[in-house]
C-alpha cells in the first residue's frame, strides 16, 4: 500500500531534503511525495498565501508528515505554519501523523518541532521507516 507523505523543509538546507529522500528510498518503503517541489513558480513569484494555499493542497493528500528537527526549525515561520495545517486537518477528522526526525549527528534541535510530534526518530532509514509505516 502506498502512503503519501509530505516533506517540511526549507529549500536553503536541500542537501537534508534530499538525504531524507535518499534515506527513503533505502528502505522497504512504497511512498507518494507530496512536498512542494523547489521548480514550482509559487517559490519565486508568489505570496506567502498563494505558498500556504499551495502547501495545503499538497497536504490534504497525505497521511504522514515528516519535519526535520533542526535547530533552523525552531525559526521558521514556514515549519510553524506546516504543523498548524497538520493540526487543522486533524481537528477536520483529516489526522496527519507528525514524525520528528532529527538530523545526523544533531547536538541541538527544535524543541518546537519535537513538541508537535507524534513520534520523533533518529536520522536513519528503519526508525523514518518504521515511524512512517506505523499509525
Amino acid at each position: 500500500m502506498t502512503i503519501n507523505i509530505f516533506i517540511s523543509h526549507s529549500w536553503t538546507y536541500s542537501n537534508q531534503y534530499q538525504g531524507l529522500l535518499s534515506l527513503l528510498n533505502k528502505g522497504n518503503l512504497d511512498y507518494k511525495n507530496y512536498s512542494v517541489p523547489k521548480d514550482d513558480p509559487i517559490h519565486t513569484a508568489g505570496t506567502d498565501k498563494q505558498l500556504l494555499d499551495a502547501i495545503r493542497e499538497q497536504m490534504v493528500h497525505c497521511s504522514r508528515v515528516l519535519i526535520l528537527a533542526g535547530v533552523y526549525a525552531t525559526y521558521s515561520k514556514w515549519i510553524d505554519k506546516e504543523i498548524q495545517l497538520a493540526r487543522e486537518f486533524k481537528a477536520k477528522g483529516n489526522p496527519k501523523k507528525i514524525i520528528a526526525i532529527e538530523p545526523f549527528a544533531s547536538e541541538r534541535t527544535s524543541q518546537t518541532v519535537k513538541d508537535a510530534a507524534d513520534e520523533i526518530v533518529k536520522w536513519n532509514s528503519a526508525s523514518i521507516i518504521n515511524a512512517i509505516k506505523t499509525n
